[in-house]
């Protein structure tokens, strides 16, 4: 494809079908653009604030150090997750990203074994063991039309175990920026902006970026732009979801709107799926769903707790969060 006659609609094309995009030099350049694009709204936003305190209502931004690193290990998973995400959908199809990427909730309940010394029932790992088996069929299915791609479930597997971690980390960051979702925006993007610089090097990303043909083109920064306001909008509401829900109530909505995101997909391709292929999909949703069933069951018949004191009541409230309670 000309990389100088790239139209809106074979851009939509190409991210559903999982097609390669009009240049790898552009992965790391758009991650980048979207993050800066996020910090940048948010400063306008402040301005905004500043100019109408009646209609707009805005934190007052700085900078401090401290809290930039207390939000630093956000940052690293946000990284790593948004990264392997490309990655995933770089070398599978958009209707099989929902399988490629349906181990998140797997991984909550490894994490909360290995990290927080915590038991799940087994109920709960009966509901895993079945998206664990739709993980599997969709594999085999997708291996029988001869477009599997074994580096798109690697990274599809990465990006599952980021997904929990970001969630995970979200919920325990929020007391250093005052349960704030727009000061969290904020930090946790600048911090990306600013880790991203040295992997753009390390991965010799440089010399394509600066031979890329398209640095001046209004169109392309447009496009960019555009994809860095998405990305802001879609970190709020993330953001916004996990401060009032939990990381897991995060991850199965997410399951869902990747189901959503797969009929989409084949629908607009017009693509002819096996009935296995389907059931694979549906393994997969039905397993999260009926996780979340009988986690929130489990939930409601556990005790209250009250708490000695104000630091007890904080590691209470983190494990309330925490998916794998």
């Amino acid at each position: 494809m000309n990389r100088t006659q790239i139209k809106r609609s074979s851009i939509l094309k190409m991210a559903l079908t999982g097609s390669d995009t009009p240049g790898r030099e552009r992965e790391e350049t758009f991650l980048l653009k979207a993050c800066l694009v996020s910090s940048v709204l948010c400063a306008l936003l402040q301005l905004l604030a500043r100019a109408c305190p009646g209609r707009i209502d805005f934190p007052p931004l700085g900078f401090d150090v401290k809290t930039s690193r207390e939000v630093l290990p956000l940052s690293v998973v946000f990284i790593c997750m948004i990264t392997f995400n490309n990655l995933c959908l770089k070398h599978v199809g958009v209707a099989f990203y929902t399988v490629g990427r349906s181990l998140s909730t797997v991984f909550n309940v490894m994490f909360s074994y290995f990290i927080l010394k915590k038991t799940t029932s087994l109920r709960a790992l009966v509901c895993c063991g079945i998206i664990l088996g739709g993980f599997w069929l969709g594999i085999d299915q997708e291996g029988s039309t001869g477009t599997l791609s074994w580096s798109g479930v690697l990274f599809g597997v990465l990006a599952s175990a980021c997904v929990s971690l970001n969630a995970i980390y979200t919920k325990k960051v929020m007391p250093a920026v005052d349960g704030n979702i727009w000061k969290l925006s904020y930090y946790n993007n600048i911090n990306a902006c600013v880790l991203f610089l040295p992997l753009i090097a390390l991965f010799g990303e440089l010399d394509r970026v600066v031979a890329f043909s398209r640095l001046t083109d209004h169109r392309f920064w447009g496009m960019m732009t555009v994809g860095g306001v998405f990305g802001f909008a879609i970190g709020y509401v993330t953001g916004l979801q996990i401060k009032f829900t939990s990381p897991l109530t995060h991850n199965v909505s997410g399951t869902a709107k990747a189901c959503v995101q797969t009929v989409m997909a084949v629908v607009y391709n017009s693509s002819t799926k096996s009935v296995l292929w389907w059931t694979s999909n549906m393994m997969v949703l039905c397993g999260s769903s009926a996780y979340t069933w009988v986690k929130s069951i489990e939930m409601q018949r556990t005790p209250a707790k009250v708490p000695q004191d104000s630091a007890r009541e904080k590691v209470l409230e983190v494990e309330r969060g925490d998916p794998g309670v």
